[in-house]
Parts: C-alpha cells; structure tokens; sequence
C-alpha cells in the first residue's frame, strides 16, 4: 500500500527502532558537524505512537544537527511539510531543506519558528524548483550564531511525525497511480487480503497522526494507518467504484464488524458512531453494501485460521450480526478450491450469504514442478502450456463451487466471488529475482482466464484482480524499481526512478476486458488447432485444449459485437472471424496486445515495451475478416452495426 500513496518519506512517526545509526528511527539518518550532539529514540507526543526523535546540541560545539532522509522529488510543485514539535528555549527555529545529493544545491527550504517547550503541530510549505531522484530532506537546528549557557535542559528538540506530501496528490494518492487505476474502469474494488487478517477498524480511523502503529501479523511487517477507512472509501468514491470491506473475523468479533458497518453507514446525526465518523471530517454516509467475512480463513498463514464447520459457525454469528444493522447488506463468505470446504460452509451458513468467495491463482506446483529447480529443468514451452491453461483451471474450480451451491437447500441463491486471481509462478518461500508475473506471458495466462469467468457470468459475478498497486505477487499498476518479491531483490530506487509509475503487460490486458463495450454472451464456433499441457495436480483435464481462447459479447444496445481472443499459442495465426446474424458495419477496430517473448516485461527503463495498440481492418461484406493474430497475444475485435 506505501507504493500507491503520494508521501515520499518514510518512518514519519518515528516507528521503527534505530536501524543504521545509533538512537536515530528507522530510514532516518544523523546529520552533524558538532562533537557533543545526542540522538535518542523517546515516548511520543501525547495520543501518538511511535517514539519521539530526541537530537541535543552543545552551545560550546557551536554546531548544527538534525536528521535526513533520502527521498526523491518532483520539481516546480509545493509540498506540504507538517510536523509535531517541541524544544528547549535556546532553539526557537527548524530548518527545512530538500537538498540534490549529488549537485548539493537546495531544491527547497523553509523555517519554522519552534514556539513552546510543549508539543505543538506546524506546517509549512516547500516548493522544489526541480526535480530530483536522489534528493535529501534535512530538518536542522544550530548553536552556530546563537549561543547559550549548556546545561542538563538546554539545545534539545523533539521530533514526532514529519511528513512531506505534494500539493497534487489525489486524496494522499499519488495522481498517476489514481489516473492509471481510473483507466481500469473497475466496478468494485476490494480492502482485503491478508493486510485484513488482524486488522480493527478503530485502529484506522480518526487524525492520522493519532492512529496507532501496528503490525500486520499476517506479513510481519508494519501496516501503512494512514490509508484507513474514510481514505479507502473516499478513493472508491472518486474512482465512482463499489467498496468492498473484507472484515477481520479472526481476532475480531461480530460486534466489532457491526459498529464498522455504522461507522461507515450510520447518520451523522442519530448515530453515535455516524457522528463518530463526521468529526473525522466526512459527514455523509459512504452506504457501503459489499462485505467479506475473513479472508483463506483455511490457510494457517491467517490469523483465526480453523476448519470449515468452525469458520461456517463463525460466519452465521458474524453475518446475524452485521445483517441486524442493515438486513440490505450483500455478505460474502470465505470459499475455496476445496470441494469439502465449501460443502460445509454453505450447508451450515451458505442461507446467510450472499456470495461464497474463492481465490484461483495459477502456478507450477500443481503441474509437477513442485520447485524452482524442477521449473527451471523444465522445457519453457511445457512451461508456458500450464501456464496458459489457467482458464480451464478456473472452470474446473468454479464448476465444483457450482455444483455445491446447487446441491445445497439453503444456498441455491449464491453466486460465486472470485476475490483473488492472479498469475502466481511459485511461492514465497522461493521466489526470487524478477517475478514472471510482469511477463507477456502472465498478461496472456490472466486474460484467457478473463474470457472463462465471462463465460461464467451465469455464477461468478465479482472478480477482483490480486494486487492493484506493487503488492506481494505481481500488482498490474508498478511504482519504481522494486521488481522482485517483498523478501528479495535491490534496495528501491537504485535505477534513479524510484516514482515512476507504468503497468505491468498484465494491467494493458486488464483495461483492454474493463472498457470493452460488453454486456451479454453470444454463441460463437470456433475451429483451430489444440495443445496439451501438462498434468494437473486436481484432476483438470488438460488434453486438447483449443489454441484461441475466445468468448464473445455484444453491447447492451446491441449494436456493437465484440470478440475477445487470446492466442495461446508461441506461433503466430492466421484467423477468420465472421459474424453470423449481424448486420455489421464496414471495417472493425482491433486492439492488440502483443509481443516478440513470452518473457517481455515493462520497467522503468522501457515501461511501454507492451502496450495495448489500436488500429482498424477491413472487413468482408458483412462482419467477416481475416487477421494474423499474432504469437502469445490478445486481441479484442469489435465490429459496430450497420446504421
């Protein structure tokens, strides 16, 4: 989540322990030029967590000290430097400035007068005359001109959360990942995952600067408290997307999810916690209406990990209890590829939901490559043939989901979320370098599986792609240079485009699905060669599989047909598309995503080396054309009526 959000500092409340220097937090480094200057880690301000910043200075060593970070800036815009403050009489101000590292010119500075031995709030402006990505923020005091007696309470500062924030920033995102998530054209978009597992709502709202630092259990590592509840929402709002708000039923309670729900929901008027929320600065009701219960509840990475009859129990008393709120709520349960797992969720709980949830990544594993040396003896185009077969993966989990839904009295009126999917070549434990999920390859595996989940739209409503922003796997919107998993790989911002924000092959084939004018299947034929991939480890049959993966649609008003193919072949075909019944317009418009490896991935260095290309054919007479689709590619073609 740090990725997407526009603040270029990090370890703003002082969280972390000294970590590269003695007594200075985290990312945080000492900067001095006296003999005698202390640094100490210190209780925080009142109401925040954390620690305080402690720097001491010596009137004798006539001196300057503070503390850096290494951030990179964006030039000719103002950021907005806020800070909590207090010091010793003899420093009455703060220096502010953002230095270039390498030129050592000042890109930007301000002062502040320090007005109180007691904890204050100040804000200032900085305005960068240029941009740099490898800058310096330095916050400074000095005994250089003024001087004072030393004694046991003098030249002392206390620092609790500085930050920076550009004034363009989108709700505290950063404007190009909002431009380029507003480009996905998304319906709903998920607060979930394991980020959820431990996760209390109460800890997320409120001035941010008060929220409290926690963990996230699930990941073992400091969870971001400044994306909270309002700030989630507000994005979803600005988006114009559903929210869905996956709820923490491990360690917390049914009570605990309602009062979420009334935070969220509730009038600001008549409701304690509505009132609650309007003093947090939102006043109208957000009318949140989807909401997960747990999330892979059955994996023992979870906190409240259990089996399915006591999940199914859980779920009953989370859902009567968030339903006694509002009885208008959709609720959504946590599924599985596991056949007996959801069998026994929906027996028990499947009359209280409204949507079972399932997660279908695709990786080697299940295909006999059980590690990374297995994988890489493997012949690549083997590789590639499991890879590619994710759809019929998804259908074979997605049909046993089905027939348990339909075999269950008191669940027949369930559809199917798929609220994870995604490429997912091996597991953390080994991955390693840059993850394949950036590649061509995986945009080709997730759009075949794009056209399986519309072809059954009869039972799966919601698909929630896994991850948005960077994330643990493979996030289709990537912000810098941080290409290898959350464990390994170089420290971000070695390539010196440390903000650059481009998406993965796989986000083209996400947008290219997303604004496609689409609205109801249509039967289609489709004749073309076959391929087998290799055994799967369910059972999925993977002999014969058909080349081109095809589904097609037509628009709501009828008037435009589009076919939405995927070659899951490494050679280029030739194809003929023709369009039976429709009185078709002359000429279509194709879009094509497409390139010369199956390895090809965006970066910072060449982020546009797959993109989604646009260009128009000819057609013959009446929806009929031919077209070279070319190797490991997708393609959407939309013919538009005759008038």
């Amino acid at each position: 989540m740090d990725a997407m959000l526009a603040f270029p500092l990090k370890t703003m409340d002082f969280e972390k322990e000294a970590e590269f220097a003695p007594g200075v937090s985290g990312e945080w480094m000492p900067i001095t030029n006296g003999k005698n200057t202390a640094f100490s880690l210190e209780p925080p301000a009142p109401r925040h967590s954390g620690h305080s910043q402690k720097i001491r200075i010596a009137s004798d060593d006539r001196c300057y000290a503070g503390i850096a970070q290494r951030v990179s800036v964006r030039g000719g815009i103002r950021y907005e430097a806020k800070l909590f403050a207090r010091a010793t009489r003899e420093i009455e101000s703060l220096r502010l400035a953002i230095v270039d590292r390498i030129t050592g010119k000042t890109l930007g500075e301000a002062e502040v007068a320090i007005e109180s031995h007691d904890w204050r709030e100040y804000k200032t402006e900085i305005r960068v005359s240029a941009a740099s990505a490898d800058a310096e923020f330095r916050l400074t005091i000095s005994s250089e001109e003024k001087t004072w007696k030393d004694s046991i309470s003098t030249g002392a500062l206390w620092l609790d959360h500085v930050s920076l924030l550009p004034e363009d920033h989108v709700g505290l995102v950063k404007p190009d990942v909002f431009e380029m998530t507003k480009r996905l054209n998304a319906g709903m978009m998920r607060l979930g995952g394991n980020y959820i597992s431990a996760y209390h709502w109460r800890q997320g709202v409120g001035p941010a600067y008060e929220r409290p630092n926690v963990m996230n259990e699930a990941w073992d590592h400091q969870a971001d408290k400044y994306f909270g509840t309002i700030e989630f929402l507000e994005f979803c709002e600005r988006l114009g997307v559903e929210p869905l708000i996956c709820v923490n039923d491990g360690s917390g309670t049914p009570e605990e999810a309602a009062e979420w729900i009334r935070y969220c929901n509730a009038d600001a008027e008549t409701d304690p916690l509505g009132a609650l929320r309007a003093s947090h600065g939102r006043v109208e009701p957000f009318r949140a209406k989807y909401w997960e219960i747990g999330n892979e509840v059955w994996g023992p990475w979870q906190v409240g990990h259990c089996d399915a009859e006591e999940y199914a129990h859980r779920l009953v008393a989370f859902a009567k209890g968030m339903k006694a709120v509002d009885p208008e709520l959709v609720l959504l349960g946590c599924g599985h590829t596991d056949d007996a797992w959801n069998r026994t969720v929906l027996d028990i709980a499947g009359e209280h939901i409204d949507y079972l949830t399932m997660h279908i990544y695709q990786h080697y594993s299940t295909y006999g490559y059980p590690g990374r040396d297995a994988a890489e003896r493997a012949p690549a185009e083997e590789k590639f043939r499991a890879i590619v077969s994710y759809p019929e993966v998804s259908r074979y989990a997605i049909r046993q989901a089905a027939d348990a839904i339909r075999s269950s009295e008191k669940a027949r009126h369930v559809k199917l979320a798929i609220t994870e999917y995604n490429t997912m070549y091996y597991p953390n434990t080994i991955r390693q370098g840059l993850p394949n999920e950036h590649t061509l390859e995986a945009a080709v595996a997730n759009a075949a599986n794009l056209n399986e989940m519309i072809r059954s739209c009869d039972i799966v409503e919601i698909g929630s792609f896994s991850d948005l922003v960077n994330g643990w796997l493979g996030g289709c919107i990537r912000v810098g240079d941080n290409y290898a998993d959350q464990k390994k790989g170089r420290v971000p911002g070695w390539s010196g485009k440390g903000d650059l924000v481009y998406g993965t092959p796989t986000y083209y084939a996400l947008e290219l699905f997303a604004n496609a004018d689409i609205a109801r299947v249509v039967e289609h034929e489709l004749s073309c060669d076959t391929f087998d991939a290799p055994k799967h480890a369910w059972g999925v049959p993977t002999d014969g599989l058909p080349t081109l993966d095809v589904v097609c649609c037509i628009s709501r008003d009828g008037r435009k047909l589009t076919a939405l193919v995927v070659n899951r072949s490494l050679e280029d075909v030739d194809a003929e598309l023709r369009a039976n019944g429709f009185e078709a317009a002359p000429g279509a418009v194709v879009r094509e995503i497409a390139g010369d490896r199956i390895d090809l991935v965006n970066d910072v260095f060449e982020p546009e080396a797959v993109v989604s290309r646009r260009f128009e054919a000819a057609t013959e007479g009446s929806g009929a054309l031919s077209l070279r689709l070319k190797a490991h590619s997708i393609y959407a073609v939309e013919l538009t009526a005759a008038q």
